[in-house]
């Protein structure tokens, strides 16, 4: 192999692997600014282990400790380093295509999931006290204020104790007010079905440059084992 396409072969993976690093720095941004706002955590109990912001701080993580090997060893034209790197690289592609169908499973389950946790939360806010549950009551009112929405399927979820964040008006200081007639659990559905298109985009992109870094990977690594250059 001509040595001017090895370095033009080596330049092309450490570009490719610094652009997957650089995908997978803003992933794990996205996932941690996601976590920060978000308002749900304490509502969505059965769905919190796959929940947006969890798998784009994971993935993005796992991405840019990866790639980072993946540029080294193109630099380095270090064969220990770029073998790593197709292990680990491979590996991970395979933990994306899992991770898809287990979203692919969840999806059909969204309903059944926010149905009963919504329920239980709600459940837990009318009967807790004024210092009671303080979590919870927050961040269901965070969810009813956000998304002008009121219990799980209308204001009559609330059995007559309707919390304030239901008002229509903002602020709400009238004795007798409007509540928001919609239930919160349609809207927070289409809310986390839009974070999945999001995050299902976001996977597919990064598993198309990791594919193209894996094929690059292969003519390169073989070179330097055959020209006995970088340390095995």
């Amino acid at each position: 192999m001509e040595r001017s396409c090895v370095n033009c072969l080596k330049n092309l993976m450490v570009f490719l692997n610094f652009l997957c690093w650089l995908c997978g720095a803003f992933v794990v941004a996205f996932g941690i600014f996601q976590g920060i706002h978000s308002k749900f955590a304490s509502l969505i109990t059965t769905f919190w282990p796959i929940y947006p912001a969890n798998t784009l701080v994971v993935t993005g993580t796992l991405v840019t400790c990866v790639c980072y090997l993946g540029v080294l060893g193109a630099m380095k034209e270090n064969r220990c380093l770029l073998i790593s790197f197709f292990v680990l690289l491979f590996i991970l592609m395979l933990v994306e295509l899992a991770m898809a169908c287990v979203f692919l499973v969840y999806s059909r389950e969204l309903d059944t999931f926010f149905g009963k946790d919504l329920n239980k939360s709600l459940e837990i806010y009318r009967q807790s006290g004024t210092r009671e549950n303080e979590i919870i009551k927050d961040d269901f009112d965070a969810v009813q204020h956000l998304f002008r929405c009121c219990g799980v399927h209308g204001e009559a979820d609330w059995m007559g104790k309707v919390p304030i964040s239901c008002c229509v008006q903002d602020p709400c200081t009238s004795p007798i007010h409007t509540n928001w007639k919609e239930g919160c659990l349609i809207k927070l559905k289409n809310w986390f079905e839009g974070n999945y298109r999001s995050t299902g985009a976001g996977v597919v992109t990064l598993f198309i440059i990791q594919f193209a870094c894996l094929c690059f990977n292969i003519p390169l690594f073989c070179h330097f084992s055959r020209n006995g250059l970088g340390y095995l």
